[in-house]
Protein backbone atom coordinates (compact mmCIF):
# COMPACT_ATOMS: atom_id res chain seq x y z
CA UNK A 1 0.00 0.00 0.00
CA UNK A 2 1.60 3.30 -0.99
CA UNK A 3 1.30 6.55 1.58
CA UNK A 4 -1.00 8.92 0.72
CA UNK A 5 -0.56 12.46 0.49
CA UNK A 6 -1.43 15.20 3.28
CA UNK A 7 -2.04 17.22 0.61
CA UNK A 8 -5.64 17.83 -1.50
CA UNK A 9 -6.01 16.07 -4.63
CA UNK A 10 -7.40 18.04 -8.01
CA UNK A 11 -7.41 16.81 -11.96
CA UNK A 12 -7.50 18.91 -14.38
CA UNK A 13 -8.33 17.51 -18.10
CA UNK A 14 -8.38 18.70 -21.62
CA UNK A 15 -10.24 16.08 -22.82
CA UNK A 16 -6.82 14.61 -24.55
CA UNK A 17 -4.85 14.39 -20.74
CA UNK A 18 -5.72 14.15 -17.66
CA UNK A 19 -3.63 15.55 -14.87
CA UNK A 20 -3.52 15.27 -11.17
CA UNK A 21 -2.22 17.51 -8.84
CA UNK A 22 -1.58 17.83 -4.96
CA UNK A 23 -2.59 20.99 -3.27
CA UNK A 24 -1.45 22.74 0.18
CA UNK A 25 -1.94 26.16 1.71
CA UNK A 26 -5.71 27.68 2.34
CA UNK A 27 -4.39 31.13 0.85
CA UNK A 28 -1.57 33.07 -0.77
CA UNK A 29 -0.14 33.72 -3.86
CA UNK A 30 -0.03 30.51 -5.79
CA UNK A 31 3.35 28.31 -7.12
CA UNK A 32 3.11 25.63 -9.18
CA UNK A 33 5.47 23.10 -8.31
CA UNK A 34 7.11 20.84 -11.31
CA UNK A 35 8.82 17.70 -10.27
CA UNK A 36 12.03 15.68 -11.60
CA UNK A 37 12.04 12.98 -14.24
CA UNK A 38 11.17 10.09 -12.02
CA UNK A 39 9.41 12.28 -9.08
CA UNK A 40 5.81 11.95 -8.65
CA UNK A 41 3.86 14.76 -6.35
CA UNK A 42 4.09 13.80 -3.49
CA UNK A 43 7.56 13.43 -3.42
CA UNK A 44 7.73 17.11 -2.87
CA UNK A 45 5.12 17.18 -0.19
CA UNK A 46 8.19 18.01 2.53
CA UNK A 47 9.03 20.98 0.31
CA UNK A 48 5.10 22.15 -0.04
CA UNK A 49 4.38 21.85 3.17
CA UNK A 50 7.09 24.52 4.38
CA UNK A 51 5.69 26.94 2.11
CA UNK A 52 2.26 26.16 2.36
CA UNK A 53 1.74 29.04 5.15
CA UNK A 54 2.72 31.29 2.53
CA UNK A 55 1.49 30.14 -0.68
CA UNK A 56 -1.09 28.56 -2.54
CA UNK A 57 0.93 25.34 -3.38
CA UNK A 58 -0.15 22.74 -6.67
CA UNK A 59 2.44 20.10 -7.13
CA UNK A 60 2.12 18.61 -10.10
CA UNK A 61 1.63 14.85 -11.43
CA UNK A 62 4.01 15.46 -14.09
CA UNK A 63 2.18 12.87 -17.39
CA UNK A 64 3.09 9.29 -17.11
CA UNK A 65 3.81 9.77 -13.50
CA UNK A 66 1.61 9.27 -10.24
CA UNK A 67 -2.17 10.12 -10.45
CA UNK A 68 -2.42 11.78 -14.06
CA UNK A 69 -2.78 9.78 -16.85
CA UNK A 70 0.01 7.87 -19.05
CA UNK A 71 -0.44 8.62 -22.76
CA UNK A 72 1.49 6.59 -25.28
CA UNK A 73 3.29 9.89 -26.70
CA UNK A 74 3.28 14.05 -25.85
CA UNK A 75 6.84 14.10 -23.81
CA UNK A 76 8.65 16.74 -25.51
CA UNK A 77 9.00 20.18 -23.25
CA UNK A 78 6.21 21.87 -25.62
CA UNK A 79 4.05 19.22 -24.59
CA UNK A 80 4.83 19.36 -20.87
CA UNK A 81 4.39 23.23 -21.12
CA UNK A 82 1.03 22.95 -22.21
CA UNK A 83 0.13 20.72 -19.28
CA UNK A 84 1.49 23.57 -17.19
CA UNK A 85 -0.68 25.97 -19.41
CA UNK A 86 -3.59 23.59 -18.96
CA UNK A 87 -3.45 23.93 -14.94
CA UNK A 88 -2.81 27.69 -14.44
CA UNK A 89 -5.96 28.37 -16.60
CA UNK A 90 -8.44 25.69 -15.85
CA UNK A 91 -7.94 26.47 -12.29
CA UNK A 92 -8.06 30.65 -13.21
CA UNK A 93 -4.51 31.14 -11.95
CA UNK A 94 -3.04 34.52 -12.34
CA UNK A 95 0.68 34.55 -13.82
CA UNK A 96 1.85 32.03 -10.73
CA UNK A 97 5.45 31.57 -10.03
CA UNK A 98 6.46 28.25 -11.18
CA UNK A 99 9.19 26.24 -9.23
CA UNK A 100 10.34 23.97 -11.37
CA UNK A 101 13.39 20.99 -10.20
CA UNK A 102 15.59 18.77 -12.84
CA UNK A 103 13.34 17.76 -15.91
CA UNK A 104 10.46 20.41 -14.34
CA UNK A 105 13.07 23.16 -14.75
CA UNK A 106 13.15 22.72 -18.44
CA UNK A 107 9.32 22.57 -18.35
CA UNK A 108 9.20 25.06 -16.53
CA UNK A 109 11.66 27.06 -18.52
CA UNK A 110 9.39 26.07 -21.76
CA UNK A 111 6.13 27.27 -19.63
CA UNK A 112 7.60 30.88 -19.25
CA UNK A 113 9.53 30.84 -23.11
CA UNK A 114 6.37 29.42 -24.88
CA UNK A 115 3.42 30.82 -22.24
CA UNK A 116 4.72 34.53 -21.51
CA UNK A 117 1.48 35.83 -20.74
CA UNK A 118 0.68 33.29 -18.19
CA UNK A 119 3.84 32.84 -16.35
CA UNK A 120 4.94 34.55 -13.14
CA UNK A 121 8.26 34.24 -11.19
CA UNK A 122 10.11 31.62 -12.62
CA UNK A 123 12.54 29.21 -10.03
CA UNK A 124 14.55 26.50 -12.44
CA UNK A 125 16.41 24.14 -10.12
CA UNK A 126 19.49 22.55 -11.64
CA UNK A 127 17.66 21.87 -15.16
CA UNK A 128 19.88 19.39 -17.13
CA UNK A 129 21.86 21.34 -19.73
CA UNK A 130 22.15 18.67 -21.17
CA UNK A 131 21.23 18.67 -25.13
CA UNK A 132 22.28 18.07 -29.55
CA UNK A 133 25.97 17.65 -29.02
CA UNK A 134 26.43 18.25 -25.64
CA UNK A 135 27.47 15.66 -22.87
CA UNK A 136 25.07 12.93 -21.87
CA UNK A 137 22.59 13.41 -18.49
CA UNK A 138 25.19 11.96 -15.65
CA UNK A 139 22.34 9.32 -15.04
CA UNK A 140 22.03 6.81 -17.62
CA UNK A 141 18.93 5.55 -19.37
CA UNK A 142 19.75 1.62 -18.14
CA UNK A 143 20.15 3.13 -14.71
CA UNK A 144 16.91 4.82 -14.90
CA UNK A 145 15.10 1.64 -16.37
CA UNK A 146 16.77 -0.36 -13.53
CA UNK A 147 15.35 2.05 -10.96
CA UNK A 148 12.17 1.71 -12.77
CA UNK A 149 12.04 -2.39 -12.84
CA UNK A 150 13.32 -3.17 -8.96
CA UNK A 151 10.76 -0.41 -7.46
CA UNK A 152 7.94 -2.73 -9.63
CA UNK A 153 9.75 -5.77 -7.97
CA UNK A 154 8.95 -4.42 -4.52
CA UNK A 155 12.59 -2.37 -3.56
CA UNK A 156 13.05 -1.15 -0.09
CA UNK A 157 13.90 1.71 1.92
CA UNK A 158 17.09 -0.18 2.70
CA UNK A 159 17.54 -1.01 -1.45
CA UNK A 160 17.21 2.82 -2.24
CA UNK A 161 19.38 4.18 0.73
CA UNK A 162 22.60 3.72 -0.96
CA UNK A 163 21.87 6.23 -3.95
CA UNK A 164 20.11 8.74 -1.69
CA UNK A 165 22.19 8.50 1.39
CA UNK A 166 21.47 11.82 2.80
CA UNK A 167 17.79 11.20 2.71
CA UNK A 168 15.12 10.59 5.76
CA UNK A 169 13.33 7.24 5.71
CA UNK A 170 10.12 9.08 4.67
CA UNK A 171 11.69 10.53 1.85
CA UNK A 172 13.57 7.20 0.98
CA UNK A 173 9.81 5.48 1.59
CA UNK A 174 7.48 7.80 -0.79
CA UNK A 175 10.27 6.79 -3.40
CA UNK A 176 9.99 3.09 -3.87
CA UNK A 177 6.69 3.32 -2.65
CA UNK A 178 5.75 5.51 -5.76
CA UNK A 179 8.26 5.42 -8.10
CA UNK A 180 6.37 2.34 -9.95
CA UNK A 181 4.03 5.16 -10.90
CA UNK A 182 6.41 6.30 -13.61
CA UNK A 183 5.77 5.22 -16.86
CA UNK A 184 8.78 3.55 -18.37
CA UNK A 185 7.68 5.22 -21.73
CA UNK A 186 7.55 8.41 -20.35
CA UNK A 187 10.80 8.34 -18.26
CA UNK A 188 12.77 6.56 -21.55
CA UNK A 189 11.50 9.60 -24.08
CA UNK A 190 12.00 12.13 -21.69
CA UNK A 191 15.77 10.32 -21.12
CA UNK A 192 16.54 10.74 -24.60
CA UNK A 193 14.35 13.84 -25.36
CA UNK A 194 17.38 15.86 -22.70
CA UNK A 195 19.34 15.25 -25.39
CA UNK A 196 17.49 16.01 -28.15
CA UNK A 197 16.04 19.23 -27.27
CA UNK A 198 17.89 22.39 -27.01
CA UNK A 199 17.55 24.26 -23.45
CA UNK A 200 19.49 26.65 -23.87
CA UNK A 201 17.01 27.81 -26.52
CA UNK A 202 14.52 28.50 -24.13
CA UNK A 203 16.87 30.04 -20.97
CA UNK A 204 18.07 32.61 -23.97
CA UNK A 205 14.34 33.46 -24.16
CA UNK A 206 13.50 34.09 -20.47
CA UNK A 207 12.32 37.44 -18.91
CA UNK A 208 12.91 38.16 -15.36
CA UNK A 209 12.01 37.67 -12.84
CA UNK A 210 13.55 33.88 -13.19
CA UNK A 211 16.32 32.46 -10.32
CA UNK A 212 18.02 29.61 -11.60
CA UNK A 213 19.38 27.63 -8.85
CA UNK A 214 22.24 25.14 -8.79
CA UNK A 215 24.04 22.98 -6.21
CA UNK A 216 27.69 23.81 -6.03
CA UNK A 217 28.27 19.90 -5.92
CA UNK A 218 25.53 19.08 -8.90
CA UNK A 219 26.92 16.82 -11.39
CA UNK A 220 24.08 17.98 -14.09
CA UNK A 221 24.72 21.79 -13.62
CA UNK A 222 28.66 21.74 -13.26
CA UNK A 223 30.19 25.25 -12.72
CA UNK A 224 30.86 25.28 -16.47
CA UNK A 225 27.84 24.85 -17.11
CA UNK A 226 26.26 27.82 -14.83
CA UNK A 227 28.57 30.18 -16.49
CA UNK A 228 27.39 29.31 -19.97
CA UNK A 229 24.00 30.24 -19.36
CA UNK A 230 24.86 32.88 -17.17
CA UNK A 231 26.73 34.32 -20.03
CA UNK A 232 23.83 33.52 -22.43
CA UNK A 233 21.51 34.89 -20.57
CA UNK A 234 22.32 37.94 -18.25
CA UNK A 235 18.85 39.40 -17.17
CA UNK A 236 18.26 36.44 -14.83
CA UNK A 237 19.60 35.60 -11.42
CA UNK A 238 21.79 32.79 -10.29
CA UNK A 239 22.49 31.23 -7.20
CA UNK A 240 24.49 28.15 -6.49
CA UNK A 241 23.50 26.34 -2.92
CA UNK A 242 26.18 24.75 -0.92
CA UNK A 243 26.15 21.54 0.63
CA UNK A 244 24.13 20.33 -2.12
CA UNK A 245 24.27 18.03 -5.63
CA UNK A 246 21.39 17.97 -7.94
CA UNK A 247 18.46 16.76 -5.30
CA UNK A 248 18.72 20.34 -3.75
CA UNK A 249 16.35 20.31 -1.44
CA UNK A 250 16.76 17.27 -0.07
CA UNK A 251 20.26 18.04 0.73
CA UNK A 252 19.74 21.49 1.92
CA UNK A 253 16.43 22.39 2.54
CA UNK A 254 17.10 25.30 4.72
CA UNK A 255 19.01 27.04 2.01
CA UNK A 256 16.75 26.47 -1.04
CA UNK A 257 13.49 27.82 0.76
CA UNK A 258 15.26 30.97 1.94
CA UNK A 259 16.55 32.17 -1.48
CA UNK A 260 13.10 30.23 -2.59
CA UNK A 261 11.49 32.51 -0.36
CA UNK A 262 13.93 35.65 -0.83
CA UNK A 263 13.07 35.47 -5.25
CA UNK A 264 9.61 35.41 -4.72
CA UNK A 265 9.42 38.09 -1.95
CA UNK A 266 11.06 40.16 -4.35
CA UNK A 267 9.60 39.50 -7.39
CA UNK A 268 6.03 40.01 -5.51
Amino acid sequence: MRTEAKGSSGYVSDGNVRLHYLEYGAGGDPIVVVPGITSPAITWEFVAEELADEHRLLVMDVRGRGLSDHPAAGFELPDYADDVALIVRELGLERPAVIGHSMGARIAAAFGALHPTLAGPLVLVDPPLTGPGRSEYPTSLDAFMQQLEDAKGGATIEDARPFFPTWTDDQLRLRVEWLPTCDETAVRETWLNFHREDVHALLEQLEPPVLFVYGLESPVVTAAGADEVRALNTRLEYVGIERAGHMIPWDNLEDFLAETRRFLASAA
